[in-house]
């Protein structure tokens, strides 16, 4: 009997629940000192000076840094596809771009002494016009980086057919706002780095992509990847904004040079909320038109995404946007554009989902304003454009090939799970009543896409003479127990537990080459390559079984309950892991294997949520009553694991729906910088979710999995959003924006955010 598919308990829950995990600020290094940054408090302006003498002179100080004495080459960036005139300095030249953007760096003893420090720095600004509305920075005259000639970041254009929506009997538009937001993670970004005697660099980083990070430091000091060593310890928590090396964390090592000490920094909560890159800020205007019975032929969609001040990935997250636009419908005409902008804001990353839940959320109010103006239950819409599950692989009109899924059944299984007809009776008999407390019953189906950008990733797997195992991966995990996971598929391979297997990450000297964890590819990649890689080893085991049993080694069966290989038929005389390894040592014959795997395409899950919500009619308020889930992930490896990956994301998706926005005012000072501004969600604020299992393995790999990371985060923010404007539709509202706040409910309920 396989251990797959069998809730296991985290391998790494006993660390944490009782010393706790090890991360980049409770190393101890010797001699560290501390990194202070001096960050700008003006959205846009010219730098007519710094004074930084009475800094340099403060207690406890090693020195003070502006921008003209960094002597590196200009960071590169991150894509080559995005405006290279764009590109962030490593502290701030001559003029700021955003609140939060690095302009001088201190090195001190303490950390208490940098932060004092950095009260005596005086940065004389003189304010610039400051542009935080994309639509406003798109075709401003003010260019935010002059050199590059314009606003526009990054752009698809595919043209517009004005001739789109001429056989549809209805169409409907919205002009809709996927809002900024915050990632927060519970450990904030922090880096310690360290020149070694023979001129290696070490850095510890928290980070989802170590070796990206190894790959960024030996660019930016010239040194071959060998002599750059990245260690990510325990990390908590990254949600795509800890993929990328950001300037001010591989700055440190060139500080460290300077000052001839080991340093570290970590940025306080604070810092984070404006340095660390956010999510979404995407504009959209949905088009979307069919027939009166429920056909739907057309859809448009317009995105205009906001870069930030500096475009990093987040520019090209509609790219991700159109590859999904469609989501689960077999609709003929699909048209998307987008242009992404530079503003005075905080830069837009990736953050999960990164691209896709902004494409699901669109389609999915999109289908909801068609079933409201048609009059049709959005339920029963839904099923009638649905993907048929005869139709796989399906092409989309925008070029995307859907593996294989049945969506139709994850609505059906949603539907029934949350008790629907009964929900629609309630919510009929409260309108007839007059309650004040009022029902909405919101219905997302979704299909995203895992593993979405090419690439392989590295496993190695070696028996040792004790007869226990090491996993070495190239992926990086950050909460989502990957340890336990990679045990359990070597151990389904060879047979040893997974106590006795040991799983290596995040140590770029220990593992050789690797991608990372992002864009839910861990277990589709790195997990089919730990498999394979313990497959290796068994063969080799099996070869040297038979040389040393005498026989042919197509006779020679490996035991999985015993450990241990022995003719088929014959089990008395066996040889066991420990056995095989000591005899064959180490070195190339040793029981050890590797690989690189690269799988042939994406795989798409899927899903469909129900969301329940009562709104206070008087007051606005919000209550998210239930959330009922269906996610299929293809196979499920460990379905504990799995539900902590939905459960997780489903809170993070209704936190967007009725929560969180970062804000800015008209001058571009954020005014949501912390947590007490910022409505991070909290176990109190939502509901047990209610988790329904669907399994269609994907055919794109041997273990029919797909990526689970990110699906509660994609299909609950439409659900809980639908729910909230749908409690509101006997009022005559058709559309309220995210965050549903009581403000804004309250005001759409009074007919002054009616759209």
């Amino acid at each position: 009997m396989s251990i797959l598919g069998n809730r296991v308990v985290r391998k790494e829950d006993p660390k944490f629940l009782t010393r706790g995990g090890t991360y980049v600020d409770d190393l101890k290094l010797d001699g560290a000192a501390r990194v202070t940054y001096v960050r700008s408090t003006s959205a846009h302006a010219r730098i007519l000076s710094i004074d930084v003498d009475e800094a340099r002179s403060a207690p406890g100080i090693l020195t003070v840094v502006t921008a003209a004495d960094v002597d590196l080459e200009p960071a590169p960036l991150e894509m080559p596809l995005l405006n290279q005139q764009m590109g962030q300095p490593w502290l701030a030249r001559d003029v700021v771009r955003y609140v939060g953007e690095a302009v001088v760096a201190i090195v001190s003893e303490t950390q208490a002494q940098g932060a004092d420090a950095a009260e005596l720095v005086l940065v004389d600004y003189e304010p610039l016009p400051v542009l935080v509305d994309p639509e406003e920075a798109i075709d401003s005259s003010t260019l935010l980086h002059p050199g590059a000639g314009t606003n526009v970041s990054f752009e698809l254009q595919f043209g517009r057919d004005e001739s789109l929506f001429d056989d549809c009997e209805v169409v409907v538009r919205q002009r809709m706002n996927n809002q900024r937001v915050a990632p927060c993670p519970l450990e904030v970004r922090a880096v310690a780095a360290r020149w070694e005697d023979d001129g290696r660099l070490t850095q510890w980083s928290s980070t989802q992509a170590p070796h990206s990070v190894r790959d960024a430091l030996a660019q930016t000091y010239g040194l071959f990847e060998d002599e750059v060593h990245v260690i990510s310890p325990d990390v908590g928590g990254g949600f795509g904004a800890k993929i990328g090396g950001y300037p001010d964390e591989l700055l440190v090592a060139w500080l460290a040079r300077r000052v001839g000490r080991p340093l570290k920094w970590t940025e306080t909560r604070s810092e984070s909320m404006v340095a660390l890159g956010h999510g979404r800020a995407q504009l959209q205007d949905i088009e979307i038109g069919g027939s009166r019975d429920g056909t739907i032929t057309a859809y448009r969609l317009t995105a205009l995404q906001d870069s930030g001040a500096y475009p990093r990935f987040g520019a090209v997250l509609p790219f991700m946007t159109r590859t999904m636009a469609p989501g689960t419908y077999t609709i003929p005409k699909v048209e998307f554009n987008s242009r992404s902008t530079v503003t005075n804001t905080t830069p837009v990353v990736s953050y999960r989902g990164a691209g896709r839940p902004e494409a699901t959320a669109a389609i999915e109010r999109a289908v909801d304003l068609f079933a409201a103006e048609i009059g049709m239950d959005p339920a029963e819409l839904r099923r009638r454009n649905l993907v048929p599950a005869g139709e796989f692989p399906f092409t989309t009109p925008v070029g995307t090939t859907y593996d294989i899924g049945d969506y139709s059944r994850a609505l059906d299984l949603a539907l029934d799970a949350s008790g629907y007809a009964e929900l629609r009776k309630e919510q009929a008999r409260r309108r007839d009543a007059g309650e004040v407390r009022q029902l909405g019953i919101g219905v997302s189906v979704y299909v995203e896409i895992t593993n979405g950008v090419p690439g392989g990733e590295y496993a190695a797997v070696e028996v040792h003479e004790n007869g226990t195992a090491v996993v070495r991966t190239g992926t990086s995990p950050h909460g989502q127990g990957h340890v336990t996971s990679w045990a359990m598929l070597a151990s389904d391979a060879l047979g040893i537990p997974i106590d006795s297997i040991e799983v290596v990450h995040g140590d770029t000297d220990v593992v050789p080459r690797g991608v990372g964890t992002f864009g839910s590819r861990s277990l589709q990649v790195g997990g089919v390559a730990a498999h394979q890689a313990a497959g290796l080893v068994v063969d080799k085991a099996r070869q040297l079984a038979a040389k040393l049993l005498e026989a042919d080694p197509a006779d020679v069966v490996l035991d999985k309950v015993g450990q241990r290989f022995h003719v088929a038929g014959t089990p008395a005389v066996a040889k066991s892991w420990a056995e095989l390894a000591r005899e064959a040592g180490s070195g190339p014959d040793g029981l050890s294997a590797e690989t690189d795997f690269t799988p042939p395409g994406a795989t798409f899950p899927f899903g469909s949520h129900v969301a329940v919500v009562e709104v206070d009619t008087e007051t606005g308020k919000v209550t998210l009553e239930r959330l009922v889930a269906v996610d299929d992930a293809g196979r499920i490896l460990n379905p504990l694991l799995a539900e902590g990956q939905i459960q997780g994301g489903l809170a993070q998706g209704a936190a967007q729906a009725l929560l969180e926005q970062v804000v800015y005012d008209e001058d571009g000072n954020p005014v949501t910088a912390n947590l007490a501004d910022y409505t991070f969600v909290s176990a109190a604020e939502v509901p047990s979710f209610e988790t329904t299992p669907m399994e269609t393995p994907t055919p794109v790999n041997e273990l029919g999995a797909k990526g689970i990371g990110e699906s509660g985060t994609i299909g609950s923010t439409p659900a809980v959003q639908n729910a909230v404007v749908d409690a509101l539709s006997h009022f005559g509202v058709r559309h309220v924006d995210m965050p549903t706040t009581p403000e804004r409910v309250w005001q759409a309920i009074n007919g002054e955010e009616r759209s």
